[in-house]
Parts: C-alpha cells; structure tokens; sequence
C-alpha cells in the first residue's frame, strides 16, 4: 500500500489528483462545522445525548458528526446512497432500466443523473421530517415557515453539494468519490472513539491491568480488519475455456479464462439493510416517546436495539441479535440474488462458445454456477455476520462506548482497497501510454 502512494507521488498527474483530492476532503470537514441558522444546537446536543437508539449513533458515525452538530452536512450522501440502492432493484424490476443499464457508457449516463433527482427528492423529503419534527419539539430557535425553510433548503443543498464534491473526485481526483466522501465522515471519528476506549479501559488503570487492555483492544481491531480483507479480497475463480472457430481465415478464440466469484458479492449492503430494518421501529417510537416502559412492546423494542445486545445482567435481549445475523445471512442471499444471475451468465458463454471444463453448456452449467454462488454467498454472509459481531459483543459485555463498528470497518477496508486499485489502474494506463506515445 505505502509503495503504491509513494509510486503514486512520482507521478505529476496522480499527484495532482491526491491534491485535488485531499482540498475536497477539506471542504467537506470545513462545511460538517458549518451550523444550519434557526437550530438550538445546544438543547439537539442534549436530546441526541439522551437518545439510546444505535441507529442515532450510526448515522452521526457516517455523517462525521455532522448530523449531531446540526451542520449543514448533517444530512451528507445518505440520500445519495439510500437513492443508489432504490436504483439497483429498480434496475432489476423495471425493464426499462435494465435496457438503460445495458446500453453502456450513454446508460449508465442517464442513470446517473435519475439518481441525482431522486437523491434531491430523498434529501428533500427526510429534510421536511427533520424540520417539522425538531420544530415541535422546540428544537429550532422558532417554529414558523420561514425557520422551517431555511433548515429544509440548508440540509436539502447540504446534501447536493456533497453528492458533486464525490463526484468531482471521482472525475478529476483518485475516483470512488461518494465513497471517499462517507469514509473520511467516519475516519473523522477515530480519534474520539480511541480517545474514549483509552479514558475507559487504559487511563487510570495500573501499568500491567492498562497494557494488556491496549493490547486486546489492537488485536480485536486488527482481527477484525484482517477478517475483512479476506472477504474483500477472496474469490473463487470458474475456469471457462472458448471453443475454437474460424473467420475469415484465420481461427479466432480457444484461449481460456475465468469468471471471478467474490466472496462477499454483496459487500456491506446487507448489514445495513438489517440494521435499517431493526432500527427503523426503534427510531419511530424513540420520535414519539415510547419504547421506555415496561410492557411487552418496550421489551421488543429493546430486543431491536444493538445496545442492549450481549448485556450479561439482561441476556433475553440478545435475541435480537440472533433475529440481526439470520436477517445479514438472508439479505446476502437476496442481494446477490439480484446482481447476480447464472442462467443468464451460462447463456451469454453458450453464444460466445464458452463453456466451463466438464460441465455442459446451457442449462447445466447454470445449476452448476448457482451451486457454486449458493456456497460462496454462505461463506461470505457468515464472515459479515462475524465482523458484524465483533464490535457488538464487546460493546455490550465491555460496555465499550464507540461510533464505529464492523459495518465501518468493512466500508473503510472496502474503499481503501478499492481506491488503491484505481490509483495502480491509472498509473499502469499512464506508464501504457507513455511507453505507447514515446513520451
């Protein structure tokens, strides 16, 4: 990694592209300061303070505290990314899409800008909520219209501005800008959560009792990041061998190839479609004040709420999380599912006169490539599972206060990785043509 960036730094074009880069990221550190006019900062300080929902406490994590300062980026790319995954199943579902989809560079193109719409329309529509519902509860300095627009246009444009800053790294700096966007918002966050893991299991504490904390808290950390390099990085590779044929006169084809199953094929999407669909009710009935008694309906409430899991003193709430790794284990299943189809992978070999070695083209090797992905995606869903309940276990039997969890680690692994590669494609693609040109 390191001799990457420093290869990467020799390069005057690459350069320019991490600086340009590295000023968007300042900008956006810059605007997450920036406070919303007409918002008591200090009485939504407070009443963030006292929420227990996790949801809460995820969404300040990938918004880089911009959401707990009510800062114009309060809302950040939430909206672009909740309007990215509504537009990969509506890929799948309308036909139109799909068509767009498959046109190439003028397809993705529109479906690009439907969803810059739609993440203004989302934007748009969670800044009114936020608004109206801060407004009665006395959150904002005054509860009329003209205070209630300002903070709906703020949060709306807040939204959009950063949506073009990713954009515009994409384009003109390392690339995977949306990406970069949402992991300096929770790297930005590090250094309060190591600050806070040292205050409560190192400081104070004897040299031998304060070490042996540091060290169990590093290993957990790297063991977690290892882990997750493995999923980002495993894959299993089908052989495919093209038949031979003549054009012209000169025989074409024969050369062999392999289609690269991932691992983790559905990456972090299904650890945040389970969170959001555990902590969706937990966020309604925290808004109107429930969830606090001690009837049936809190007791499931709490059951839904990450906070309470792996508690010693309360160990029937961790049901929950038994209900959140089946949900992890599903959604990995459903979303590969949908990206991923072998009847139509097995029909495009077949007309290109590809086939897998030992495995008949068509139909069979469909049932072979779904068997296969059935595997993988259990392999793959399980080590999510355990990455996910790394951080939660030691969060509820440690009662470690911090923001990040599996969930961020994986996203900050994933884009650094990711990134990485994008950076070595641009300077192998400028050393080709270098060499091509004769520079």
């Amino acid at each position: 990694m390191f001799q990457t960036l420093r290869n990467a730094f020799k390069i005057e074009d690459i350069r320019k592209r991490i600086f340009y880069t590295f000023l968007m990221l300042v900008v956006i550190r810059i605007g997450s300061q920036l406070p919303i006019p007409g918002v008591d900062r200090d009485v939504f300080a407070n009443w963030f303070a006292n929420q227990s929902s996790d949801a809460f406490n995820f969404f300040d994590a990938v918004t880089g505290g911009s959401f707990m300062q009510m800062s114009v980026f309060a809302l950040n790319i939430t909206p672009y990314i909740t309007a990215s995954i509504i537009m990969q199943l509506l890929t799948i579902a309308i036909p139109k899409l799909e068509e767009m989809q498959k046109e190439g560079a003028e397809g993705r193109k529109k479906i690009t800008e439907i969803t810059r719409y739609l993440t203004v329309g989302l934007a748009l529509i969670e800044s009114v909520a936020l608004a109206i519902g801060f407004g009665r509860g006395n959150y904002l300095e005054k509860f009329d219209f003209l205070n209630v627009a300002t903070v709906v246009v703020a949060l709306t444009a807040g939204s959009a501005v950063l949506m073009w800053i990713g954009e515009r790294i994409t384009e003109n700096g390392v690339g995977n800008g949306i990406s970069i966007v949402l992991v300096i918002n929770i790297v930005s966050r590090l250094p309060q959560d190591i600050t806070s893991l040292y205050a409560q299991f190192i400081s104070g504490k004897n040299i031998g009792k304060g070490v042996v904390a540091g060290l169990i808290i590093i290993a957990v950390i790297l063991a977690t990041v290892v882990l997750v390099v493995i999923l980002q990085g495993g894959q299993r590779r089908i052989p495919v061998q093209y038949s031979k044929k003549i054009q012209g006169r000169r025989m074409v084809g024969g050369q062999t190839t392999h289609i690269p199953l991932r691992v983790n094929t559905a990456g972090v999407i299904p650890v945040i479609f389970a969170q959001s669909l555990m902590q969706t009710p937990v966020i309604i009935a925290s808004a109107f004040g429930k969830g606090n008694g001690t009837g049936i309906g809190s007791k499931i409430l709490k059951m839904l709420s990450q906070s309470n899991w792996c508690d010693i003193q309360n160990p029937i709430y961790s049901i929950g999380l038994i209900l959140y790794i089946v949900l992890i284990i599903a959604f990995a299943y459903f979303y590969t599912s949908i990206t991923f189809n072998p009847l139509e992978v097995a029909d495009n070999m077949k007309k290109q006169g590809g086939f897998i070695p030992g495995i008949r083209p068509g139909r069979p090797t469909s049932d072979y490539l779904s068997q296969i992905t059935g595997y993988i995606i259990f392999i793959g869903a399980v080590g999510l599972a355990i990455v996910a309940f790394l951080p939660i276990f030691f969060n509820g039997v440690f009662n470690a206060s911090v923001s990040f969890g599996g969930t961020s680690i994986i996203i900050i692994v994933g884009v650094i990785i990711e990134t990485l590669k994008q950076i070595e494609s641009q300077m192998v693609t400028r050393h080709y043509n270098k060499g091509f040109l004769g520079d």
